[in-house]
């Protein structure tokens, strides 16, 4: 099979300095049952693109076979209108052999220069555990998971999100925890708009203390301006309470602050309350273990970074913020709850509860657009937390802020005084020349933070050792004569933090569960991370074919560098020459991501698909604004539109105006030229999606693109479904003037059980100088919005995954990649047609990379729904597919072109089985509403139960095909009771006894 590829070398390729054809690759005669071209001798032979495609050009052959075509050209010809085809091949590298590529990135990693970095500002470095490390981190059973939207084949990474919860409102005092948000800035922003909803009769007015950190500062500031709210930052102190009290609905101080100062906010807190306002703490986690916690001194929400809790700097990203809140306001906590249930048979269960992604509900009218988490990171910062346990994180804790002690009495006998005399692991020096200080910590290869032209200040971490402290002892000395051994024996370090006074120190216990004090050794832990492991499909059991998820291939070789030195432990902020290897990485990544897309600039900022969305909507609304067209604020959306489009623009301070479909879902042309008619005055953007949610590629879309421009409207193009474009036709060549990339999809970073994602935008040339910025690192342009996400790139460390994923593709790669996904989602809807109607379909019959199957009939037939053919196909080792959307009671199905053709086949039999086990139910054999498939799933508790009153056989609940006997997957609890779940909320772990009881 070899002879498939002809790639040159990565070195011929950079000896030539030029593209090679078409021709290489996954050939299009390969594709086309040809016979193969002739072997280069000097061929590498670890070529990429045949191990990401699934498929043999034998079983394509047949594909395309069932298909009802001759070839690929014809398969793309009948699915994409000729007049929005691309004219060009993608200007993009060769194909790099997987070993060239890894060589590649090593070297420019190696212009990155990893610095010890005690800047702060939300970001410490810490030591990572390898156990967590190799065994969650980087492995692909934790890392390729979905959102456990199916609980009970998630039960696994469920449980571990309950742990971080739990970790989080013990440490906060507060008594509901989400699963995570995005990062620490957003999550501020989000405590603005909860404050300004729960308070907001009259009250506009947000205050941010000065001391905050000011990336976050800037993130609500952005958030804040769609909605007119007046965020005032300042000193918060009497006075600012006295001019602003009666109009406050939220204050938001850091504790400990930017500088490093811990105050008493407890009469501060009372007093916000008694004006009628929130109290919103920016914390850290780990200064919680000996602080007294937000919660005891009445705040209502409490946030923050848990990076430092055994998760890679990766330059900014990602990382699971966390999110706590008092009881009453549970029902407007943003992200994910994961909430604590019951199975059909009584056993506690795991589920997401409350349905908080209020954006599905409440779409235009909601105020937060967020729709994934940072999972993969809260359960690395949660297994931290079971790891060492609550005395462990009290001794880490007690030895940094211990160190501090050292490193300030040091900085005194060296002539400066320390700006905060009650600190954790903050201290603000003051200096005679700030310059002169940071200058000479960089030439000992150290990184602290310049205040001011006469203040310093740097933060302390667990990584820290005596070598570092009399590094930074001599830092601040003339003659080097300081010694931390001799300052460490004169001063006293007790057990208590030696800086707080008596009413800060931490009083109450927290971890005080099983989970968190019986896996501190490595062979528990890991034990644990298994048992937990084993109960969650993952894509190394079987394909997840959710539509518009794109659940592809994360290669090994992507998936390897994130976790190197070079690329995982450089701060955010550190001076850009430091990260000279990221800034060629990423510019080669925006390079690519304008060639694919057809734009013009980029923003990486943007760390979500979602946030995207409001990235390229603020930009648009800056671009109008820049022109003097302030009323500009109409946004024309799809009635069929995913519920981030609407939500995003509510959240841009734009008015949404629906548009309607036809009976074939696409765009209703004479309603939106009506409407944007109507509106032209205030048009502002529409948002399409193409193909369209339903899975077809439109052939009026460079029409409706047309008649927006005309009425002065920008268009935004939402790129959840780029994966059927690339290489065929660009966004920008129909007619977009922005679009967001999810590259957790197309670009193959891991959906990591829901996060982390990232969602870069790209536009024309016109909205570049609107692109993000950030008030640390300079980024974005001319005239930048503010920062959406924290950090200047967002998620920077997981980046290099999609810049190797386009490096190693290629041009004709990403190509035949499309065109894959294209035939696999075609071949699928052919083989399930004869048993489901499918429902959208363009006038050739074909559909796009996904495709709908309605179940809508057989509720009235059989009394069967779409969730009980979900839940039927985790007995045959599945996960469903999209449940219920964009149409209700049926399934998407998206293949992607990394499945084989073998896989394919294995769901499409499971889906044709299920369809005969309905039959069955129409026919009278089976019971209506007591049956295999209302039944399902079946754990093995189950089905080794002694009693067994079913109608239908053991055998058939769990082995309902052949090949389920040699490799079954179990799903580890029965179906999980919703509606308990949301009347009985419980988002902590279980007690002690009911957890003994389970395990």
């Amino acid at each position: 099979m070899l002879s498939r590829i002809a790639l040159r070398s990565a070195r011929a390729y950079a000896a030539q300095g030029r593209l090679v054809s078409r021709s290489t690759v996954l050939s299009r005669a390969a594709h086309n049952a040809a016979k193969p071209p002739a072997r280069d001798a000097f061929a590498p032979l670890d070529t990429f693109a045949r191990r990401h495609l699934g498929s043999e050009p034998k079983e394509v052959g047949a594909m395309l076979k069932q298909v009802g075509v001759k070839n690929m050209d014809e398969m793309v010809g009948k699915t994409i209108p000729p007049s929005i085809r691309s004219p060009k091949n993608l200007a993009l590298d060769h194909g790099f052999p997987e070993r060239a590529l890894l060589d590649r990135l090593k070297s420019i990693g190696a212009k990155n220069k990893v610095f010890r970095s005690y800047i702060g500002m939300g970001y410490t470095d810490t030591v990572v555990p390898n156990v967590i490390l190799r065994n969650v981190l980087e492995n692909p059973a934790w890392y390729t998971q979905y959102t456990p939207y199916q609980p009970e084949i998630s039960q696994g990474r469920l449980e571990s999100l309950v742990n971080f919860q739990t970790m989080v409102t013990d440490l906060t005092g507060l008594p509901i925890a989400n699963a995570s948000l995005l990062d620490e800035g957003t999550a501020a922003a989000e405590a603005m708009i909860m404050c300004w909803q729960s308070t907001r009769k009259g009250r506009n007015t947000f205050v941010v203390d000065e001391n905050c950190h000011p990336q976050t500062i800037a993130c609500v500031q952005m958030r804040a301006e769609s909605f007119n709210i007046n965020v005032v930052v300042g000193k918060v102190d009497d006075a600012m309470l006295e001019k602003h009290g009666k109009d406050i609905t939220g204050v938001l101080i850091q504790y400990p602050d930017t500088r490093g100062n811990v105050a008493d906010y407890e009469q501060l807190t009372k007093a916000v309350h008694t004006a009628g306002g929130q109290v919103v703490v920016a914390t850290d986690l780990l200064s919680l273990t000996l602080l007294k916690a937000p919660g005891e001194f009445g705040a209502d929400i409490a946030l923050g970074n848990s990076q430092r809790f055994g998760v890679p700097l990766g330059y900014g990203g990602p990382h699971a913020a966390f999110f706590a809140c008092k009881d009453e306001h549970k029902r407007r906590i943003p992200g994910r709850i994961v909430g604590v249930s019951k199975d059909a048979h009584g056993k506690p269960a795991y589920r997401l509860a409350l349905q908080t992604r209020e954006q599905h509900i409440r779409r235009e009218k909601a105020t937060s657009n967020i729709c994934t988490a940072q999972a993969l990171l809260a359960n690395m910062a949660a297994m931290y937390a079971v790891y060492h346990g609550p005395d462990g994180l009290k001794a880490i804790a007690q030895r940094i802020h211990n160190l501090t002690a050292v490193l300030a009495e040091g900085i005194k006998q060296a002539g400066h005084s320390i700006e905060n005399p009650v600190y954790f692991d903050t201290l603000s020096v003051k200096v005679d020349d700030a310059s002169t200080i940071i200058n000479k910590a960089v030439g000992l290869g150290i990184n602290l933070r310049k205040l001011d032209n006469k203040t310093v200040a740097l933060t302390l971490d667990e990584t820290v050792s005596k070598n570092d402290i009399n590094d930074l002892l001599s830092v601040f000395t003339k003659d080097g004569a300081l010694d931390a051994d001799k300052i460490a024996q004169a001063i006293s370090l007790e057990s208590t933090p030696a800086s707080f006074p008596s009413n800060l120190q931490r009083q109450s216990k927290y971890l005080q569960h099983p989970i968190f004090n019986t896996h501190h050794s490595e062979t528990e832990l890991l034990r644990y991370i298994h048992y937990l492991q084993s109960k969650d499909l993952s894509l190394v059991h079987s394909m997840i074919p959710l539509g518009s998820c794109t659940m592809k291939l994360n290669a090994t070789t992507e998936m390897i560098p994130i976790t190197w030195p070079e690329f995982a432990n450089i701060h955010p902020f550190a001076p850009v020459d430091q990260a000279e290897g990221y800034s060629i990485m990423l510019k080669e990544l925006e390079n690519d991501i304008a060639e694919i897309t057809g734009f013009d600039a980029v923003s990486l900022q943007p760390n979500s698909g979602a946030q995207g969305e409001y990235a390229g909507l603020r930009a648009i609304r800056a671009f109008h604004h820049a022109n003097g067209d302030l009323q500009r604020n109409v946004c024309l959306i799809p009635i069929s539109a995913h519920g981030t489009n609407p939500a995003s623009a509510a959240m841009a301070g734009m008015d949404v105006v629906i548009i309607k479909c036809d009976n074939k879902g696409n765009l209703d042309m004479e309603d939106l030229k009506a409407k944007a008619e109507k509106h032209k005055d205030r048009l502002a953007a529409i948002m399409i999606t193409y193909p369209s949610t339903f899975g077809v590629f439109e052939s009026g879309v460079a029409e409706a693109c047309q008649v927006v421009h005309q009425h002065g409207g920008q268009v935004y193009m939402d790129g959840a479904n780029l994966n059927a474009q690339i290489g065929l036709t660009k966004p920008g060549e129909i007619g977009a003037d922005v679009c967001h990339l999810n590259l957790h999809k197309t670009f193959c970073i891991p959906h990591g059980g829901g996060g982390p994602g990232m969602g870069p935008i790209a536009c024309k040339s016109h909205l570049g100088p609107h692109l993000p910025g950030h008030p640390v690192i300079k980024v974005g342009g001319e005239q930048a919005i503010g920062p959406i996400s924290a950090a200047p790139y967002g998620s920077a460390a997981i980046l290099p995954i999609s810049w190797a994923y386009i490096k190693m593709m290629g041009g004709d790669g990403l190509r035949q990649s499309t065109e894959l996904a294209l035939l696999n989602a075609n071949y699928m809807a052919s083989r399930l047609a004869p048993h489901y109607e499918i429902l959208y379909t363009n006038e050739n019959g074909m559909c796009a990379h996904e495709f709908i199957v309605d179940i809508r009939p057989f509720g009235q037939l059989a009394g069967i729904e779409a969730i009980d053919i979900a839940k039927r196909l985790q007995d045959y080792g599945f996960h469903s597919p999209t449940m219920s959307w964009p149409v209700a009671n049926t399934l998407m199905i998206e293949p992607t072109e990394s499945e084989s053709k073998a896989e394919l086949d294995r769901f499409c039999d499971a889906m044709i089985s299920i369809r005969k086990e309905i039959q069955e139910v129409i026919d009278e054999k089976q019971p209506r509403g007591d049956n295999v498939l209302t039944n399902s799933p079946h754990p093995l508790s189950q089905l080794i139960n002694d009693k067994w009153e079913k109608s239908y056989s053991r055998e058939v609940a769990a082995y309902p095909m052949a090949y389920l006997k040699e490799k079954k997957f179990w799903p580890s609890v029965g179906r999980v009771d919703d509606a308990y779940g949301d009347r009985n909320l419980m988002c902590t772990c279980p007690s002690p006894e009911e957890y003994i009881n389970d395990n």
